[in-house]
């Protein structure tokens, strides 16, 4: 084998499709872009405009409630992935558990909200949880372990009434 004798792989290099090169090409005059007017030009192109229609995002109601501003933002986290870190040595099986014990551990990246725990894999070890929410599945499994799951109250906002 010779060096001008190496080739890539038949079909992983595809030759681009040169627009704008003349009549015959397929893509030539226009090139792709169609008729005249600000769609064919290079830049500005509205969207949503639908020529002076009312556009469809407009002309549908608004209903229901999003709660954006307020909702917590909870990281999850399932039961495999607590029991990993107590496999490693990173989390004590007698502790109790909360966000700042997973941040230590490396379970999550930062505590943002909240914690919700999660009930894929399994849970060997009997641990102590203090969190913000768990699924049904999960708490069976930490009861299962003789461990608890302490259901902490969410962070509120300075002047925020409780309920």
């Amino acid at each position: 084998m010779k060096l001008n004798e190496i080739a890539p792989r038949e079909g992983s290099i595809k030759k681009r499709f040169r627009i704008g090169r003349g009549i015959g090409s397929g893509a030539g005059k226009t090139g792709g872009r169609g008729g005249k007017g600000q769609t064919a030009r290079s830049g500005v192109r509205v969207k949503n405009f639908e020529g002076g229609q009312m556009p469809i995002h407009r002309r549908l109601p608004k209903r229901g409630f999003r709660n954006v501003k307020f909702a917590l933002r909870l990281n999850e986290v399932n039961l495999g992935d607590i029991q990993e870190a107590i496999d490693a040595g990173r989390l004590a099986a007698g502790a109790v558990v909360d966000a700042a014990a997973l941040v230590k551990a490396g379970v999550l990246r930062r505590e943002k909200d909240g914690v919700r725990l999660l009930g894929n894999g399994e849970l060997k070890a009997k641990v102590d949880f203090a969190i913000h929410g768990a699924s049904k599945p999960a708490l069976a499994a930490v009861e299962k372990a003789g461990g608890s799951v302490k259901i902490l109250a969410p962070k509120r906002e300075e002047g925020e009434k409780a309920a």
